[in-house]
C-alpha cells in the first residue's frame, strides 16, 4: 500500500478481535528481499489486536544493488519524504475512528518513527536497528520510545545507542526501553534464516518486545 492518495479509502476490517481504535504502523527498510518476514511480523502484531498498516513508501521501487548506491537511492526515497507522506494517512485513519497509534520502524524506517515521535500524533514508538537517527532526534522524543539494536551495526553503533539511552533516561515525562542484542548485526530482526535457530530466537524476542511495548501503551 502506498501512502499517496491512491491508498484512500482504506477498508478497516470488521473483527471481534480487532480493536478499531488501536493501530500500529510498521515502517520497513529499503529492501524487498525480506518481505515474507516483514509480513510475518505484521501478522504477529495484528494477532495481538491491532489494525496494522505497512505503507509502501517506495511505490514498488525498493532498493536493489543494480540501482546504484544506497545514498543515491535515498535521494528520491528519503525518510523525510516518508514522514510527510504519513501525515495525510494518519489524518484519514483518525477520521475513520482510529484514536491511538503506535509505530515501529526498521532500519531507515527508524528515522520516520523518530520524526513522528516528536509529534503528538502517536502514542508509542519502537525502532529496530535504526539508521539516520541522531541524538537531537532522541532529545525531541515526546512519546514512550523503545530502541532495539545489534551489537554490530555501523549505521547506529552501540556507542551511539548508549547515548540515546542516556538522553531518554533523563526525560522523566517519557518512558523508554533500550536493549542491545549480543551476537547479531544490522538487520537481524528481518534477515534471519529460519534454519538458524539462535538467530530466529533473538529476532522473535525483539518482535515480542515490540508487541509488548505497543500493548503497554494502549489507551
Amino acid at each position: 500500500m502506498s501512502a499517496n492518495k491512491s491508498c484512500f479509502p482504506l477498508q478497516l476490517p470488521a473483527s471481534t478481535t480487532f480493536h478499531k481504535n488501536f493501530l500500529a504502523f510498521l515502517y520497513t527498510n529499503i529492501s524487498a528481499i525480506c518481505w515474507f518476514l516483514k509480513r510475518n511480523l505484521a501478522d504477529k502484531i495484528a494477532a495481538s489486536g491491532f489494525f496494522v498498516v505497512v505503507p509502501d513508501y517506495f511505490h514498488g521501487d525498493s532498493y536493489a544493488s543494480e540501482k546504484g548506491s544506497i545514498p543515491d537511492f535515498l535521494e528520491n526515497h528519503g525518510p523525510e519524504k516518508g514522514f510527510e507522506d504519513t501525515k495525510p494517512l494518519i489524518a484519514y485513519l483518525k477520521s475513520q475512528g482510529i484514536s491511538s497509534i503506535r509505530v515501529g520502524g526498521i532500519c531507515r524506517g527508524g528515522k520516520v518513527v523518530a520524526e513522528l515521535g516528536k509529534t503528538e500524533e502517536i502514542q508509542a514508538a519502537v525502532m529496530f536497528h535504526p539508521s539516520l537517527v541522531t541524538i537531537d532526534d532522541i532529545k525531541e522524543a515526546k512519546v514512550p520510545t523503545a530502541i532495539l539494536e545489534a551489537e554490530t551495526d555501523q549505521s547506529s553503533p552501540p556507542e551511539l545507542i548508549k547515548k540515546f539511552e542516556e538522553v531518554l533516561s533523563v526525560k522523566k515525562e517519557t518512558n523508554s526501553f533500550v536493549k542491545i542484542f549480543s551476537g547479531v548485526g544490522h538487520g537481524w530482526t528481518m534477515r534471519y534464516k529460519a534454519e538458524d535457530e539462535a538467530a530466529m530466537k533473538k529476532a522473535e524476542l525483539a518482535h515480542t518486545h515490540m508487541i509488548e511495548w505497543f500493548t503497554t501503551y494502549v489507551h
